[in-house]
């Protein structure tokens, strides 16, 4: 049986147990009982990382085992067309499933190596930052990059910022009406906000606050934290049917209780508040620093908006963290952070040097790039400051979405590129 096979028959198993962020037991059960069938030593931490292996070995594989769950998810269809693997109305997983299968594959053959999986990486890196393991391996490679022919050596820091204030209403007995705005392609906060995809969360906003004479009695919108949002809907009051283009849906409703006495303030935020890429890094040809307005939930029990916020360094992390703190409070919302993580600085060492040379092996060419979004080099870096680490994988076009998509031929040559890391090791 071809390496590819074998990969694709591990991620279809994968695929079949349900294993959304917070949601992964069944997979690490699966994951632990495997790795023992094939002779491994298993060890759990707290968190539910594992940390899986074999003899002395001088390598360390990474990757998480938990996906974004999106659409049907988990739910998986797979769907496989010239060339490419999705799957049908939902995020198909390949982030970071077909790592976790080339891993079973190496196992399978009772390679002598570390297997690092780590819970929770796409909910704020849980696992990673509750690490109780020791490492034996002066080296490691993480699996969780999505351009095939590319050494990544650095990522961007992160953070989440909640705001919550209590809501205050008033009576309004005008018709009602449901705004809504679906289907909009999504994508990764962190590797997608840089290509000009809408914010379905802010194209309502700003379509409401065009209009005259409404008042708003609701605002719902975004699915995660570190996806940009593709649905977006509200609940108005005004004497007369809105008008709005398409893709805008509007429909009547009945009953919708009372209106949001700050209703005009909150669109008025939603609509200007920041999105999108702040400032770029010319040299590694990213961005900087972004903005990702995630979630809305905006009703008469609650105000509550979500902000996952990346910067290339700590300190510029920091910088517009306490600046977006700032905006925030100004509309008199509390503002507290979640899963701060820490960037990865851009280092080319020996052991990426040597992921180079393989990488130039087997397809030809090589660069070293750094990525903006988290990988949980920044914080294993911290943790493990004596081992030297790059990351790889193959090509993912659109992780954190229905679009999601893993090029089947990339899967097959960065396979073989693994292979001779492995062996070299």
């Amino acid at each position: 049986m071809q390496d590819l096979e074998r990969v694709l028959n591990h991620f279809i198993r994968i695929c079949s147990i349900s294993h959304c962020s917070r949601q992964t037991e069944q997979l690490r059960e699966y994951l632990a009982s495997f790795a023992k069938e094939q002779g491994y030593e298993v060890q759990t931490d707290a968190a539910g990382n594992l940390l899986i292996r074999r003899g002395k070995p001088r390598l360390c594989l990474q990757g998480h085992y938990d996906m974004v769950c999106v659409g049907r998810a988990p739910e998986i269809e797979l769907v496989q067309k010239e060339g490419w693997l999705s799957a049908r109305d939902s995020s198909l997983g390949a982030d970071n499933g077909i790592a976790l299968a080339m891993m079973m594959v190496l196992m399978e053959e009772g390679a002598e190596l570390e297997f690092l999986l780590t819970a929770d990486e796409e909910v704020g890196l849980v696992g990673a930052k509750a690490l109780a393991f020791d490492l034996a391996s002066p080296n490691l490679l993480n699996l969780d990059f999505e351009e095939e022919g590319i050494v990544c050596i650095g990522c961007a820091g992160g953070v989440d910022l909640i705001a919550r204030q209590a809501a205050a209403t008033v009576p309004e007995d005008r018709p009602a009406w449901r705004v809504s705005l679906s289907g909009l392609p999504g994508g990764h906060s962190g590797v997608d906000i840089d290509k000009g995809i809408p914010n379905a969360v802010k194209e309502l906003a700003q379509a409401l606050a065009d209009l005259e004479g409404i008042v708003l009695a609701s605002f719902r919108g975004g699915e995660r934290r570190n996806s940009i949002p593709t649905h977006a809907e509200a609940i108005i009051y005004a004497e007369e049917r809105p008008v709005l283009p398409e893709p805008f849906k509007v429909e009547a409703v009945e009953e919708a209780g009372e209106a949001l006495q700050e209703g005009e303030t909150l669109l008025r935020l939603l609509a200007t508040a920041p999105h999108g890429v702040v400032s770029r890094n010319a040299e590694l040809k990213i961005p900087e620093e972004s903005l990702n307005l995630a979630m809305v939930d905006f009703s008469p029990e609650r105000l509550r908006i979500d902000y996952s916020l990346r910067a290339m360094s700590d300190e510029e992390l920091e910088a517009l963290a306490k600046r977006m703190e700032t905006l925030l409070k100004r509309y008199n919302f509390e503002v507290h952070r979640e899963e701060a993580y820490p960037a990865w600085k851009p280092e080319i060492n020996p052991f990426a040097r040597r992921v180079a040379e393989a990488m130039e092996e087997h397809f030809g060419r090589s660069e070293f790039q750094a990525i903006h979004a988290g990988l949980e080099c920044g914080i294993l870096s911290e943790k493990y400051p004596k081992i030297q680490m790059a990351s790889i994988g193959p090509t993912i076009e659109n992780p954190h979405s229905i679009r999601e998509r893993v090029d089947l031929n990339s899967v097959a040559r960065t396979f073989r590129v693994l292979r001779q890391i492995v062996e070299s090791a």
